[in-house]
């Protein structure tokens, strides 16, 4: 593991005290490593919704509003991560 040092603002640094006091994390660290964790698996979500629409732009139109669409998204990755 590699160790850095970061500055937080003094409402970050309360909110990050704050996450410790529910007893969820024990460190800093785990609390800023688990939103980098988070942040990550957004980004890979927003990925895949991207490449999905990028596909669905090639099939043509559909009379599904776009909830529709992102729910059938979702349930598809959701059924690939049951896999």
């Amino acid at each position: 593991m590699i160790k850095k040092s970061i500055t937080v603002t003094d409402q970050q640094e309360q909110w990050i005290q704050a996450q410790m006091a529910t007893g969820n994390y024990a460190s800093d660290s785990e609390v800023l490593r688990d939103l980098i964790r988070k942040e990550q698996m957004r980004n890979t979500q927003i990925e895949s919704i991207r490449n999905e629409l990028i596909k669905a732009e090639g099939r043509g139109f559909t009379d599904k509003t776009p909830e529709e669409i992102m729910q059938d998204v979702i349930k598809r990755k959701q059924a690939d991560v049951e896999l």
